[in-house]
């Protein structure tokens, strides 16, 4: 059978190279990587082994220099920008190692957000479905409260909440859990597991946290360019 049919993410032979000055910095070469549905996969790496770059490439936020990338069927290359950001709202989640909650808005508001870019869905369809996932968190007594007004852990929780709101086929993580204490660390950790098998969302997690990693599908280590299983 064609691994392709129900992949949500492909990438064939992509390369990424930056100019600077006479010389070439490959940071990304003949990558390639198939991700299926509702699976967990970690990226681990070094500082400065390319992690952040091969997920904004993943996502469609950067260009590679060259190969192919298709998510849920689309090859980003062949898009639009229009195109790939209606993608991105669609079938896709982010969570960043900064939450980047929004500071005047509630955290019911916070998860609301990305389904409020859906311009014909209702009000009271949002509300309800962003409740869901505050609640899902555990934090549907806290939907009220700004972010200056939530732990670390909680705002995490929210930003977790937002990427999973609009039930996305896959959601990308850059260091979910750099900054939080280890007992916080180990209840993202669960509820990553618990969301994953209840949404039948797939993730991609980069991450320097190794007991994260071991409790993916599978954990590949970003060297030299290119993903090798870790072993």
């Amino acid at each position: 059978m064609n691994e392709s049919i129900n992949a949500v993410l492909e990438c064939r032979a992509l390369a990424k190279s930056f100019d600077e000055g006479p010389e070439k910095l490959e940071v990304l070469n003949d990558l390639n990587l198939v991700i299926g549905p509702s699976e967990r996969v970690a990226v681990v790496g070094s500082s400065g082994s390319g992690k952040t770059t091969l997920l904004q490439l993943l996502a469609g936020l950067d260009r590679p220099s060259s190969g192919e990338i298709r998510v849920c069927g689309h090859e980003l290359a062949t898009m639009k920008e229009a195109e790939q950001n209606e993608l991105r709202n669609r079938h896709l989640g982010f969570v960043y190692q900064f939450h980047h909650l929004l500071p005047e808005f509630t955290a019911l508001e916070n998860v609301s957000m990305p389904l409020l870019l859906r311009k014909k869905t209702p009000i009271r369809q949002i509300r309800e479905r962003a409740e869901q996932l505050l609640d899902a968190v555990g934090l549907g007594a806290r939907a009220k409260h700004k972010p200056a007004e939530l732990s670390g852990g909680e705002r995490q929780r929210v930003a977790i909440a937002r990427a999973l709101v609009t039930e996305p086929d896959l959601v990308f993580m850059d260091e979910p859990t750099g900054n939080l204490d280890p007992n916080t660390a180990e209840k993202v950790h669960d509820l990553m597991a618990s969301l994953s098998n209840e949404f039948k969302t797939s993730f991609v997690v980069v991450t320097h946290d190794m007991n994260l990693a071991r409790q993916m599908d599978r954990v590949f280590r970003l060297d030299s360019g290119t993903l090798i299983i870790a072993s």
